[in-house]
């Protein structure tokens, strides 16, 4: 049972009442901030959101030396695959939830982790792909198994079908690693345009992205004191990077978990490990490749680049949904995942 006791719950309330806050830039809107804070230091119901996640179907298995937890839905049906959700930043298991259900209603089992430092999982040396195959081979006992995931999901889902091509029946993910090399010349329109546009987003919004990279000690104290602090940082990146706009339950929810279980700064780790080179490099892919892009996504690769570095099957463009689909288009992201694994059983 995750119970957060009301010494700290109070702790958190009293600092939100006596944020400093600075001065408004202009140009600079914060009145939806401190609305939120307001409602996160007084009528925000932290109880019924934390019966909510004492609610879902949790286990802890240890894999490798690290304690992991993770969610589990059975489909209970005779031909039952199971596959592996996995989340990204700035996210939890929350997002996956509504996935998990309709998945497990069409006849998955599915497995729901929480990230090597997220929330309730340890932080672990080892990468986090060799502890999804450790968890769904030596300790659930699967033999063949599915996978999915977005963001830095994305990366670690990739990884496992490069890894364990054996064992992976396939992959289906909302973005794609850039081939590790190319000829330039090589390159078709649609591809310039879209690292064009990869550029321009970088120098945009990928500010975060090199922060928590290079710099996240930095970053983490500010985040992990102040809790407005925090709640500016995952805001900004709910309201830009979505199509749907997020509750302020929800936000708060995912939010206030990072806060109580004090995993901000141990969140930033994968950027921190990529850019040291601590992670297995995505090469090729040869397992079945589904790839799903949504509208308000952050990136939009043509097929051909896919193409390059996995082998796609099937590429879909959905009508809506940004970078949290799961959560915002969970009906049009499980149908997907359903249609691709249809023949996979």
């Amino acid at each position: 049972m995750f119970t957060v006791a009301e010494e700290e719950l109070a702790d958190l309330r009293d600092r939100l009442r006596r944020t400093r806050w600075g001065r408004t830039w202009p140009g600079t809107d914060d009145s939806e901030l401190r609305d939120l804070v307001a409602y996160w230091a007084g009528d925000f119901d932290w109880r019924a959101r934390e019966a909510a996640i004492n609610a879902l179907p949790a286990h802890f298995a240890d894999v490798a030396g690290t304690r992991l937890h993770y969610l589990r839905y059975d489909g209970g049906t005779p031909d039952v695959l199971p596959i592996v959700l996995t989340h990204g930043w700035p996210s939890s298991i929350l997002e996956l939830t509504g996935l998990a259900e309709r998945l497990a209603a069409a006849g998955f089992t599915v497995i729901v982790p929480s990230l090597p430092g997220y929330a309730f999982s340890q932080v672990s040396d080892v990468q986090t792909h060799e502890l999804w195959h450790r968890l769904m081979t030596e300790n659930l006992g699967f033999s063949r198994y599915a996978a999915h995931g977005g963001d830095l999901g994305a990366g670690v889902t990739a990884r496992l079908g490069q890894a364990y091509p054996e064992a992976v029946v396939g992959i289906h993910v909302l973005a794609v690693a850039d081939p590790p090399r190319y000829d330039p010349d090589t390159l078709t329109p649609d591809e310039r345009a879209h690292l064009d546009r990869q550029a321009s987003w970088l120098a945009e919004e990928g500010a975060y992205q090199h922060q928590q990279r290079k710099r996240p000690l930095t970053l983490s104290p500010g985040l992990a004191d102040s809790p407005v602090g925090l709640l500016a940082w995952l805001l900004e990146k709910y309201r830009s990077w979505s199509d749907t706009p997020f509750t302020d339950d929800f936000v708060l929810t995912q939010t206030s978990l990072y806060w109580f279980t004090g995993t901000i700064a141990t969140s930033f780790r994968p950027y921190y490990d990529h850019a040291q080179g601590r992670v297995t490099r995505i090469e090729r892919v040869e397992v079945p490749t589904a790839v799903a892009l949504f509208p308000k996504d952050l990136s939009h690769p043509p097929r051909s680049w896919a193409e390059r570095t996995y082998h796609v099957e099937r590429f879909t463009t959905m009508p809506r949904g940004g970078h949290f689909a799961a959560h915002e288009e969970p009906d049009l992201l499980a149908a997907d995942i359903v249609a691709f694994f249809a023949d996979k059983r």
